[in-house]
């Protein structure tokens, strides 16, 4: 199965990497993860939800840096791929960047991290409220700001 989807996060990716745009409800800078930027991505967890299976992706050095207790380096990506029914449904894409978090007041801000929700193709899934995402990622501060805090830390 892991090879299946690398291999379908490789292909997703690579066709739709040319199509990122700006966010389409509030201020967002998240790029669609192109083929260059898969190659530094590990599946680190799976997360099983009914029907839904997610796959979570981020780089190398964002592992190394929280095992290591860091913080995680601007520029890392951390990539939910939501499969259903054998397929890739959606992609929910996090993103860390310098000075990201001024965009947003001090009652919504997540640190550095903005957050958008991508179809397969590439392009920005309106059907997705961004804000909402940030609001439910607030209560993780102190793990990053991630769900998949401690499997991140326990990735080998």
């Amino acid at each position: 199965m892991m090879n299946k989807v690398t291999t379908t996060l490789s292909a997703g990716l690579g066709l739709a990497g040319i199509c990122a745009i700006a966010a389409w409800a509030e201020p967002n800078q998240v790029r669609y993860p192109t083929q260059d930027m898969l190659g530094g991505l590990v599946h680190y967890t799976t997360v099983r939800r009914g029907d839904v299976t997610e796959f979570m992706y981020t780089s190398a050095q964002a592992l190394a840096a929280l095992k290591a207790g860091e913080e995680i380096p601007d520029g890392t990506q951390v990539i939910l791929q939501d499969w259903r029914e054998g397929e890739v449904y959606r992609l929910f894409v996090m993103e860390k960047g310098d000075g990201f978090g001024d965009a947003y007041t001090d009652g919504t801000r997540t640190g550095d991290w903005q957050f958008q929700w991508y179809w397969p193709t590439g392009q920005i899934n309106t059907d997705e409220n961004t804000a909402r995402c940030r609001s439910c990622h607030m209560s993780r501060e102190s793990r990053s700001y991630l769900y998949t805090y401690n499997d991140a830390r326990r990735f080998e």
